[in-house]
């Protein structure tokens, strides 16, 4: 660490995944200087580096959608603003509906997400097949096309956004453990470091996977608990464009889109499988837990009933 920890600071950002920086990024935006970011290790190095990347603007609350939308046009303009790449490219997303009530939903959504400017439109399951021509679509009900979405590489963005945060003001510092948390009156005042303490005007817990931990430091209980999440990237295939779309299947709980000719599958677990009981290891970064196909294995089933041709895909790896 070529510069010292300062004493006393307007705001202190823990963590430095894709969310401190965007939230390092978005303070001095809006004209906060003396802003620091304290990382354990190196930028993006817990789990947004092997996120999917999936950037989607149909959420389920209004807030929820306003910062989606938002988020898809600053990650559109933030290569050009910051020289760093980022990886975004809009290739829009088909969210596709195997029931009535489902599909009762998703139009429900699109209706709101145009109020603040997405444009979302529903289709059959026959132009759903057009634009993503490996899916099945007898089963289907429905669908809807967001053609403004699109797919980022999440640690190219965190770059971004830490060096739009740094042009900005920030400092950032890594390979800082957080020890402590600093309170006075039932505020948090600053944090305790293992290269000296910090006192901030304001703290903010963007500690990922590690926020529990963080948030017992001053008291407070953040109900968040790491949980083993898997996807898979398969080779080569035949069918598989670097134009398609992002695909969601909410019904059968799964993701899809390209990567490198291939397909990236996966998605979210009816049922959790906690990670990290007894504490996350000091030194696990950029790392990836042990395989575990039986608990995968609902995605897989899942997605070979919506892509046929997965069944005989080779998979290149299991992230």
């Amino acid at each position: 660490m070529a510069e010292p920890l300062p004493s006393h600071v307007r705001v202190v950002i823990i963590g430095g995944g894709i969310v401190g920086c965007s939230v390092a990024y978005h303070l001095t935006k809006l004209g906060w200087r003396d802003v620091v970011l304290l990382e354990r290790r190196e930028l993006s190095c817990g789990t947004t580096w092997h996120a999917a990347g999936l950037v989607g603007q149909l959420r389920s609350s209004h807030n929820l959608t306003r910062l989606a939308r938002y988020g898809a046009v600053l990650y559109e303009r933030l290569e050009a603003e910051t020289g760093q790449a980022t990886g975004f490219r809009r290739c829009g997303s088909i969210s596709v509906a195997r029931t009535a009530e489902r599909l009762v939903e998703l139009k429900r959504g699109a209706s709101m997400a145009r109020c603040f400017g997405v444009e979302i439109e529903p289709i059959s399951p026959s132009d759903a097949g057009k634009l993503w021509p490996l899916i099945r679509t007898d089963d289907l009900a429905g669908a809807v096309w967001i053609p403004g979405d699109g797919r980022t590489n999440p640690i190219d963005t965190t770059l971004a956004l830490a060096r739009g945060a740094r042009t900005g003001g920030a400092r950032i510092f890594e390979n800082i453990t957080v020890t402590g948390i600093q309170r006075a009156r039932g505020a948090a005042t600053g944090v305790r470091t293992d290269h000296g303490d910090i006192a901030a005007d304001v703290v903010v817990n963007c500690a990922g996977m590690w926020g529990r931990e963080i948030g017992r430091m001053a008291g407070v209980n953040v109900p968040l608990h790491a949980s083993e999440h898997f996807y898979i990237v398969t080779e080569p295939m035949a069918g598989v464009t670097r134009e398609l779309p992002v695909l969601r299947d909410t019904d059968g709980y799964i993701y899809i889109r390209e990567e490198v000719g291939g397909l990236l599958m996966g998605g979210f677990e009816p049922e959790a499988k906690p990670w990290g009981m007894d504490g996350i290891p000091a030194d696990f970064k950029f790392s990836l837990l042990p395989e575990d196909w039986e608990h995968f294995n609902v995605l897989m089933e899942q997605a070979c009933v919506r892509i046929p041709a997965l069944e005989s895909a080779p998979v290149r790896r299991h992230v």
